[in-house]
């Protein structure tokens, strides 16, 4: 191990398991606060599922409530997370490096070495692969008429590539949002504050520019 291998590991664990969670928790709350319906739709699953903010710690990590059990039985966070991803991919644009002369679906020719890249960001909001409500943050469609949730393709969906060198963390991903979205959907209701111009900062992976300001405020008890 060298100097160089180092550097790269530590950049790896500081861009896929840090600014990528980070970055996607706050377009998720930016879009709750746009979208005050779907942030009712989820404190009600919350409040079902996990119990109400009736006790006296106000912390619903420490009180055992949220739980991997807990987790799996809340289909319409993991859509209203999945949703934002769609719109707001954590790397909005991403690539490969060809190893060899190929030759694409298309019948596009790719030499060795040439790289190869895709926009996520682009495609999430592309009406013929996601259709006319492309634009719109509508988690519904990634529920079924059972109210479970149903993936689409990862070649559909590529905020996680996909292949075999689809994104190894993205479960762990799923449970850490998933984990502060319950702890703070339970007890507090968000409202954007400031300005509403939200827009991206170009990164490497898709930042806030100048940081999402919002109000939370206390919510009763069921």
């Amino acid at each position: 191990m060298n100097d160089r291998y180092l550097r790269d590991i530590i950049l790896n664990f500081m861009i896929a398991g840090k600014d990528t969670s980070a970055g996607t928790l706050s377009w998720f709350f930016y879009m709750l606060s746009k979208n005050p319906l779907v942030q009712h739709k989820l404190a009600r699953e919350v409040d079902e599922v996990a119990g109400g903010n009736n006790n006296n710690n106000n912390n619903a990590v420490l009180d055992g409530s949220i739980t991997d059990t807990t987790l799996d039985k809340m289909p319409y966070l993991h859509a209203a997370l999945t949703e934002t991803l769609r719109l707001y991919p954590a790397v909005p644009i991403d690539g490969r490096c060809s190893e060899a002369d190929d030759i694409l679906p298309d019948g596009t020719r790719v030499k060795k070495g040439d790289l190869v890249n895709y926009l996520a960001y682009s495609m999430g909001r592309m009406s013929y692969i996601w259709g006319d409500d492309a634009q719109d943050f509508r988690p519904e469609r990634w529920l079924n008429d059972d109210g479970a949730f149903q993936p689409q393709s990862p070649f559909k969906f590529v905020a996680f590539h996909g292949g075999p060198r689809i994104c190894l963390g993205r479960d762990f991903a799923y449970r850490q949002m998933k984990i502060i979205a319950v702890a703070l959907l339970r007890y507090f209701r968000f409202q954007l504050g400031g300005h509403d111009n939200v827009t991206y900062k170009t990164m490497f992976t898709l930042h806030i520019h100048g940081g999402l300001y919002l109000c939370a405020t206390p919510r009763p008890a069921p």
